[in-house]
């Protein structure tokens, strides 16, 4: 249960799922769907756990100890963790919200699908953190062709420093993925329904079949601030 500053965190109807697995196996195609998941389906209800998906909590009495969800009814409580988690941040460029435009949390369980990444696809990454690498990655392993736009010098180089930073490329460069530093993105190219390319600051157009948007996450706070925490 969960409610986010916006863009709000999608209610998802499906368990509670381990990032990791999803970025490092599921979307590499050596593990299945149901390796992502904390917990098999039955583990909750064995375990005297009530697991409420696809529910939204839109505000914490800490006064009177309880919870409201959607639709008003209310929950009270002992004890109350907040693990709200964090949201992707968006792209604000014009064509960011076409339907082919995804971050890594579309991926996610809900669909059940992989990326675009057969051999030879296009894929364009805007962001180069740990999920825009690692999803090259995955996409490369795929021989899709990959390119990654960062907008400091080097992927991670404010996480790791330059010296790690160099490697993490150089690794990435040789196992053909291309990089672009100091990357600006204007604008999401394609019809309104479907990106078909990124249009950089530059003037420079890269077509792609798929744009992948991991440009970081910002935390899920709202509920505790509303309740004062």
């Amino acid at each position: 249960m969960e409610h986010g500053r916006r863009p709000r965190p999608r209610r998802s109807a499906e368990r509670p799922c381990i990032r990791p697995p999803l970025s490092k196996g599921y979307l590499l195609g050596k593990e299945d769907r149901e390796s992502i998941f904390v917990h098999p389906e039955n583990w909750y209800r064995e375990h005297d756990v009530d697991l409420m998906t696809g529910t939204r909590v839109t505000a914490v009495d800490a006064h009177t100890r309880q919870v409201e969800l959607t639709g008003g009814r209310r929950m009270s409580y002992t004890k109350l963790l907040l693990a709200t988690g964090s949201s992707p941040r968006r792209l604000t460029v014009p064509g960011a919200d076409v339907d082919k435009r995804c971050t890594s949390a579309a991926w996610e369980t809900a669909s059940g699908s992989r990326p675009p990444s057969p051999p030879g696809a296009r894929i364009v990454v805007v962001g180069g953190g740990w999920i825009g690498l690692e999803t090259a990655a995955a996409a490369r392993t795929a021989g899709a062709l990959v390119t990654i736009l960062e907008h400091s010098e080097l992927p991670l180089l404010n996480v790791l420093g330059r010296e790690a930073a160099e490697v993490f490329a150089d690794l990435h460069r040789d196992q053909g993925v291309v990089l672009r530093p100091h990357a600006a993105v204007e604008r999401i190219t394609g019809d309104g329904t479907r990106a078909d390319g990124v249009q950089l600051a530059d003037g420079t157009r890269l077509p792609a079949d798929a744009v992948v948007v991991g440009i970081g996450i910002t935390p899920n706070v709202r509920l505790a601030e509303a309740a004062g925490l």
